[in-house]
């Protein structure tokens, strides 16, 4: 997988271009970046990024797996991502950016956060990238209980004025239906 860089992002970084191959784990389906492509990123561990996906334009942040690389979850609501499967190989431009888009606030922490309006100025006056951190360490786990502990501990937390979750490695892959120890599943 050639990778190159052009352009400009922040920081002077530029964009990093590559062919990716969608890779299945489970019903899910990513694209990991080279080794070359992740070294480029500015951090180990997520990274907000826009470019194009299969030559349309999008905004994501990239997922660290637990290994110093990142991969790109492919979803329905990735542009480029229509018809997508298990080994095609797709183009790819990332540019890292300061511009961190908004996490999807699972239901559970979304109720917990709705049933405690005395935070509603708190979510909102930390970053979005904060805001992504909470989501992640919230779901970091398939145990329902300790899900459900993790969401009750976030509420506290941020009233007691924790402005992010502690206690967990940021480049970990943290999706569990992806990862094993922190690690993304190696290829079968």
């Amino acid at each position: 997988m050639p990778c190159g860089a052009r352009g400009g992002g922040y920081r002077g970084r530029m964009a990093i271009t590559f062919d990716g191959t969608v890779r299945q784990i489970g019903e899910r389906l990513i694209v990991e970046l080279p080794d070359a492509a992740s070294q480029e990123l500015p951090s180990r561990g997520q990274v907000a990024v826009e470019g194009t996906f299969g030559g349309k334009k999008f905004e994501t942040v990239l997922e660290p797996d637990g290994r110093k690389g990142h991969f790109i979850a492919v979803s329905d609501a990735l542009p480029g991502a229509d018809g997508l499967a298990a080994s095609d190989t797709v183009a790819v431009d990332v540019t890292p950016t300061k511009a961190w888009p908004e996490p999807e606030v699972p239901d559970d922490l979304g109720a917990a956060l709705a049933d405690a309006p005395d935070l509603e100025d708190t979510w909102s006056d930390i970053t979005p990238m904060a805001r992504w951190e909470w989501v992640r360490w919230v779901g970091a786990t398939k145990n329902p209980a300790t899900r459900e502990r993790r969401v009750e501990v976030s509420i506290d937390k941020l009233r007691n004025g924790k402005r992010r979750p502690c206690c967990f490695d940021l480049a970990s892959c943290t999706d569990p239906e992806l990862a094993k120890s922190g690690k993304l599943i190696e290829a079968d």
